[in-house]
């Protein structure tokens, strides 16, 4: 019986998890044991998603996070090393590009034990970015790697990873298994008077948050697109505090600043929306799941894939730059194309994956 000791701590490696863990149930031979780091803890930041989502509740959790970056991935990698020797796992599985990734990467490669990535092969190529340090690192100590797409599987090759012991496996994207998964059980958030057509925005990235200006900026661009179309915000706890320190003021009635939401409830707002504003990774590509067009408030994408096809304009912070993709998505219709992030069995694959090699 194969033991995978399983690594999560932040909102979209619930998601993530929710569909690789069903898979591994279904597998004979393997079962799971899950570590909780504790980096998303707040109620509608964690505990919902396992409690809507039905993923197994984990069997450790280490309260761990409202750390600087050295402090919380130490003491990550600290209490997971300790984990990994109660337990004894095979191998370690790791989700994404959150310090809990490079914890347990970290931890498990220390002690010998093999470490799988989910979403390996990523890059924004913007080493500024915490996410970008963490999935290199990820990646060059892992020996199984689970790319969703063929982008990743070439930016790896260019890396030399054909010359290291590790195997490189295109699964497709587990996102994709999990909204299929989860679409028909979408529930409208409660509390909030959905109009009948709206936009869809989230914000969270320390880029955006952190520097007022930039913060200030992306406001601005929201508050405009408002006047012409509806824009829904659910707002990250620690966004809606740095929007609240700087002082800036919401002019627009339009402008729905709602608490953070579930999965269900997120789903079921990509359903309904025209379009989609993020600086989240994840939700870009949630939008072309829905078939939702998208504009990305960063200056780079891992998902270039969306950008190359026209589903997705990368405008960063700047009002000027959002307002003109706000306005050639509201002139033009998109028509989407199937299967850029595989057929919805990415979690099978991996679950399959542990038997094989």
């Amino acid at each position: 019986m194969i033991k995978i000791l399983t690594v999560i701590g932040a909102r979209p490696q619930f998601i993530k998890a929710a569909a690789v863990s069903r898979a591994i149930m279904r597998q004979s031979g393997i079962y799971e044991v899950i570590v909780h780091t504790g980096q998303h803890f707040d109620e509608n930041m964690s505990e919902v998603f396992f409690e809507q989502m039905q993923i197994p509740k984990p069997t450790h959790k280490l309260d761990i996070h409202s750390l600087p970056h050295g402090a919380m991935t130490g003491r990550m990698t600290e209490g997971i090393e300790k984990i990994i020797l109660e337990e004894k796992p095979q191998y370690v599985m790791v989700y994404g590009d959150t310090n809990s990734t490079l914890a347990g990467a970290l931890a498990a490669s220390k002690l010998h034990i093999p470490v799988a990535h989910v979403e390996a092969g990523l890059r924004s190529f913007n080493m500024a970015m915490p996410e970008e340090i963490n999935r290199i690192l990820t990646d060059r100590i892992s020996k199984l790697l689970f790319c969703p797409t063929p982008v990743a599987v070439n930016n790896l090759a260019r890396e030399g990873f054909k010359n290291f012991a590790c195997k490189v496996i295109t699964t497709g994207d587990v996102m994709y298994d999990a909204s299929l998964l989860f679409n028909e059980k979408a529930l409208p958030p409660s509390g909030v008077d959905i109009p009948g057509q709206f936009a869809l925005a989230t914000v969270h990235r320390a880029e955006n948050t952190n520097d007022p200006g930039r913060l200030a900026d992306i406001m601005t661009a929201l508050e405009y697109i408002s006047d012409k179309l509806p824009v829904i915000f659910p707002v990250h706890p620690r966004t809606r505090k740095l929007i609240d320190q700087s002082g800036l003021s919401i002019k627009s009635d339009n402008l729905l600043m709602i608490d953070p939401v579930g999965y269900l409830e997120i789903l079921y707002l990509l359903k309904h929306t025209s379009l989609v504003l993020t600086d989240s990774g994840g939700m870009q590509k949630e939008a072309y799941f829905f078939k939702k067009p998208c504009i990305t408030l960063r200056e780079e994408t891992e998902w270039t894939e969306l950008t190359a096809a026209g589903y997705n304009i990368l405008a960063g912070s700047n009002p000027a730059r959002i307002k003109k993709a706000f306005k050639a998505y509201n002139n033009k219709t998109i028509h989407f194309q199937e299967e850029l992030y595989g057929k919805g069995n990415a979690s099978d694959i991996i679950a399959e994956a542990f038997l094989k090699h």
